[in-house]
């Protein structure tokens, strides 16, 4: 049984948390984070399921005040695991790395680090392998991170030469206050860093991109220009799509008109915070024109990466050499492709 700490309790870690914690073949040593925010007092009012380490001794009395049990300190989580998937905000796990060096233990760090904090940019179905007993990995961003399952499922098939993306992007997590735009959308530089970063763990495709930040908070969506290696039909893409476990057809005829649907849908399942773990393609958008495939798809930002992740700690830790059992075991226990 592989133990597992995750370190930052915040929109990301608590996906980890509940994630980690439905693999029979892992334990949830616990959670880590600076002191009682709205996550952490949601913990405990839900009878902290989770052990609590606090990663800031400074801290201790807010904790108190609040009557959330503290197990004990970030070192000691740190000591208890085998592995970390370290949660943090961006620059602070680059800082986490040293004490997870210094004691030996393996960590894998999520899509706001530098990739050059670990041995291995990772992704559970396009570079498995790579991440194979390494110490230290980072996950792709979140777009990039369903982006690629989708490429790299027609890239098996039929083999894709270039992408073009466009991403229509959420501009911030439902209930952040740090980006005030309201009636305005901001374009970036052409090529976005998802295109780059594409390119880092399918160094074989040529892919380039935009991007467009917009006011809304649940989803973003891409559009996808791709050239196969060799014709296809869209009959070929939709069996392709409907087959991947961690991709969800579906069909505007049917009422799933956009991201808000989708949202929408996943609470309607019953879904803890309304998370969607799978990405969504929508049959209607799944074009053959000329030389070139179209399709677009809907990334749920807040969760699209746990399945990744843990695919992550079965690589560093050697769980399953092999990538399509190694995902298997992560589908299985999160429930995809039932």
């Amino acid at each position: 049984m592989v133990k597992v700490g995750v370190v930052g309790y915040g929109v990301i870690g608590q996906r980890l948390a509940d994630g980690v914690a439905m693999q029979k073949d892992m334990e949830l040593v616990g959670v880590a984070d600076v002191g009682p925010t709205l996550a952490v007092m949601a913990l405990k009012e839900k009878g902290m399921p989770y052990d609590f380490y606090l990663a800031v001794s400074e801290n201790r009395e807010k904790l108190e005040h609040h009557d959330i049990p503290i197990t004990g300190s970030l070192e000691d989580l740190v000591a208890k695991s085998d592995i970390i998937l370290d949660a943090t905000s961006a620059g602070v796990g680059a800082k986490n790395k040293e004490l997870y060096a210094r004691h030996g233990k393996r960590a894998v760090f999520q899509g706001g680090e530098k990739t050059s904090v670990a041995d291995v940019f990772f992704h559970g179905y396009a570079n498995y392998g790579e991440g194979l007993g390494k110490q230290f990995l980072k996950l792709t961003s979140c777009n990039t991170t369903g982006l690629i399952r989708a490429v790299d499922c027609l890239d098996r098939a039929m083999g894709i030469d270039n992408v073009i993306i466009t991403i229509v992007r959420r501009v911030a997590d439902p209930g952040d206050y740090h980006r005030g735009l309201t009636n305005a959308l901001q374009v970036e530089p052409v090529p976005n860093h998802q295109a780059a970063d594409l390119m880092l763990i399918m160094p074989h495709i040529k892919a380039t991109g935009t991007l467009v930040h917009t006011p809304v908070t649940h989803g973003h969506i891409i559009t996808v220009v791709a050239k196969p290696k060799r014709q296809t039909t869209k009959e070929e893409m939709l069996e392709l799509f409907d087959a991947h476990p961690r991709i969800r057809v579906v069909r505007l005829a049917d009422g799933f008109l956009g991201n808000a649907s989708l949202f929408r849908y996943a609470r309607d399942l019953g879904n803890p915070r309304g998370d969607m773990y799978d990405i969504a393609v929508w049959d209607e958008t799944i074009t053959v024109f000329e030389d070139q495939v179209i399709f677009v798809i809907n990334i749920p930002q807040e969760a699209v990466v746990i399945p990744e992740s843990i695919d992550a700690i079965r690589a560093s830790m050697k769980m399953q050499t092999d990538r399509l059992e190694a995902v298997g075991q992560t589908n299985q226990y999160l429930g995809l492709g039932r």
